[in-house]
């Protein structure tokens, strides 16, 4: 079986990134599904082994290539190279111009290794937005990273939580931007793009529900007057298409109508609505995946978790899950190519 060359970016070392990824490639199963490898400083990932009793080798290799991908051992790649004493001077559960710096060069040296076509996945570790921000990087978050460092059509996210997969028209905005970025011409460009992404994974036509903004889907007009001006228009347009969209779909309901198997996909309108959803449903079963890319990026649908950060308490579920589904994913690619 041909196996996906996945990078795991350790996200702040002042989180629970470097000990979730450690514990995540210390599953078998991991390797039964993907060649992984982690990305961070030797140093992090050292301590990350002590604290999860992990007595693990660890192989430190310049190139995926040089990998061992084999049960008992955890192959590394340094994005760069730090004081030493700088790494040994990073605070667990700090907000660090350091820890930002590193979680950065991270992500970078993964993009590095993904435009090359090195790499099939890309798994990430949580960063700290503030720490990224003290390093003057203009970019809010993981989907900007790789939007702008790429050479990508669109980054689309799309949260995947049992049998819910919701896509966002935005994300790391205030929510009265949000309410402003909801325009026609945005929702009918990401529902072609969702379109497209279940045509790669084999399935032609994927139903997909368009979220409303406003309770009820506004009432004809008596809450708000985004239904009617934009997303009555939107899923009018798309159907012209040939699109399979139906909306506006009340968003009490359309994420439940979905779980349930209505719909194929929702696109979510901002940030909350459908976090809130995947979340409550399965907290730590919920992932999140870039598509538009020249490869495929994962995620975790949690934060640094800075106050449990080196206590050896931190979950490694999610982490574990992005990597074998983002597998699992990258294999209906392969099979529909």
């Amino acid at each position: 079986m041909i196996k996906p060359i996945v990078a795991v970016t350790t996200g702040d070392p002042a989180g629970i990134g470097p000990e979730t990824s450690v514990e995540a490639l210390m599953q078998e199963e991991a390797y039964e599904k993907t060649n992984s490898f982690l990305i961070g400083p030797k140093i992090i990932i050292e301590k990350a082994l002590q604290i999860k009793n992990c007595d693990f080798n660890l192989n430190v290799i310049s190139h995926p290539s040089k990998g061992k991908y084999e049960f008992g051992t955890i192959d590394l790649i340094e994005p760069k190279q730090y004081s030493t004493d700088e790494l040994k001077n990073i605070r667990y559960g700090e907000i660090q111009k350091i820890a930002g710096k590193i979680s950065y060069d991270n992500i970078i040296k993964a993009i590095e290794l993904g435009n090359s076509k090195i790499i099939d996945i890309c798994a990430t570790a949580p960063i700290h937005k503030e720490a990224i921000k003290l390093n003057n990087i203009k970019e809010a978050g993981h989907t900007e990273i790789f939007g702008n460092n790429t050479d990508s059509k669109y980054a689309l996210t799309m949260f995947h939580t049992q049998n819910l997969r919701i896509f966002f028209l935005s994300r790391h905005i205030s929510l009265r931007e949000a309410c402003d970025y909801v325009t026609k011409e945005r929702c009918v460009e990401f529902v072609e793009n969702i379109d497209s992404v279940f045509r790669t994974l084999g399935k032609t036509s994927p139903k997909i529900a368009l979220a409303a903004l406003n309770p009820h889907a506004s009432d004809g007009g008596l809450f708000g007057y985004e239904e009617e001006q934009e997303l009555k228009p939107a899923v009018n347009e798309a159907k012209n298409k040939g699109l399979n969209v139906v909306g506006p779909v009340p968003a009490d309901s359309v994420f439940f109508q979905a779980k349930n198997g209505t719909y194929d996909a929702v696109l979510s309108l901002y940030h909350d609505q459908g976090h809130i959803a995947c979340k409550t449903l399965d907290f730590e079963g919920t992932i999140t995946l870039t598509w538009g890319l020249p490869f495929l990026r994962a995620g975790v649908d949690h934060g640094t978790a800075f106050d449990i950060a080196g206590k050896n308490t931190a979950n490694y579920i999610s982490m574990y899950n992005q990597i074998v589904v983002a597998a699992d994913y990258w294999k209906q690619m392969q099979e529909n190519k």
